[in-house]
This record gives structure tokens, C-alpha cells and sequence, in this order.
């Protein structure tokens, strides 16, 4: 059994009720994750989404969370305040059945990080730009086993490796360790 120690957890919560579908968040995760760093703006490379259902007229702010290598079984309908949703809208896994939350150029799941950077920001951008206070960031600590170690590592590098191809790896790697610089 792996030692425990205590972590800072990093979320952001979501209030719907007040996202007016601005999309400020995703502009601003955009050129945040862009190589070089507030070069350009594509949507596409946001790790958060504002979901919209135009005939329930909702947005639903979504940020990406773990990839998942098979598609859920779920897709169940929810009735909200007498509206319908499906289950899929609201998941924050980047999956094999949807494009979601995926990088525009080589394909790789995208998972948000906080913004992380050297000097670290105070809050995640997406939460900085919310005019609205839809998105609330929140740090708790929390007592948690020791982190992965270097099998466990190995195992998930090899299980993208195999998925997606060394080069794409390399690449995306490359992309991400220019925009931590820049």
C-alpha cells in the first residue's frame, strides 16, 4: 500500500445558471495552449467547450478531463428542471466517439491543466475571463496515495504510443514544451 501525503486539488465549478454563452473562456484557453504561447485563437484547441442546446436555450461550460480509451455504455437521458439532456454533452472525457476535446493537429485527447505555468497564474484563465461568474476555481487539500510511479508511467506511455504513434507524441510533446517556455 502506497504511502499517503497530502495534495492540492485544483477544479473549477460550474454555475450554468449564470453562463450566457460568451465563449470568452474558450478564447482565452485557446491562446493560452497555442504554440507560441497568445499567438493565435482556435477554439478548437480549448480544453473547455460551452456547450449549447439551442432548443433548451443552455449553455453549459464543459473543461476536459481524463482521456478514455473505449466509449462509455451511457447514454442515458437527464431531465433537468422539466429539460432534456444527453448524458454524452456533459462528459469531460475526451473518447473514441466524439471529436471533443481532442487537438486539432495530431489527434491527442486534450486535458485541462489549470493553466499551468511558470510563474504560476492565480486562477486558470477560463475562470479570469468569465464576466459572468459562471466559473469558480476551487483548491482543496486532500489526503491522496503516493503519486504514480515509474512503471506505472512507462505503461501509460507505451499505451499512447501504441494508440497514437511515436512521432505524434514527439511532436505534441515538442508543441507543449515550446508553448511552457514561451
Amino acid at each position: 500500500m502506497g504511502e499517503k501525503k497530502k495534495k492540492i486539488v485544483k477544479s473549477i465549478k460550474v454555475d450554468v445558471d449564470k453562463c450566457n454563452g460568451c465563449r470568452a473562456c474558450e478564447l482565452a484557453c485557446s491562446a493560452f495552449h497555442a504554440a507560441p504561447k497568445y499567438s493565435s485563437n482556435n477554439p478548437a484547441r480549448s480544453r473547455i467547450r460551452v456547450i449549447h442546446e439551442p432548443l433548451k436555450d443552455i449553455y453549459v461550460p464543459v473543461y476536459a478531463g481524463e482521456y478514455a480509451k473505449a466509449e462509455c455504455m451511457g447514454r442515458d437521458k437527464y431531465t433537468i428542471d422539466g429539460k432534456e439532456y444527453e448524458e454524452c454533452a456533459f462528459c469531460r472525457a475526451s473518447c473514441p466517439s466524439r471529436d471533443l476535446f481532442k487537438e486539432p493537429d495530431s489527434g491527442l485527447p486534450l486535458k485541462c491543466d489549470m493553466c499551468l505555468s511558470d510563474p504560476p497564474l492565480s486562477e486558470p484563465l477560463c475562470v479570469q475571463w468569465c464576466i459572468t461568474d459562471a466559473l469558480i476555481y476551487e483548491e482543496r487539500e486532500e489526503e491522496v496515495e503516493e503519486e504514480a510511479n515509474a512503471e506505472e508511467l512507462k505503461t501509460g506511455l507505451e499505451s499512447l504510443v501504441n494508440k497514437f504513434g511515436l512521432d505524434k507524441i514527439m511532436e505534441t510533446v515538442a508543441r507543449m514544451s515550446i508553448s511552457k517556455k514561451g
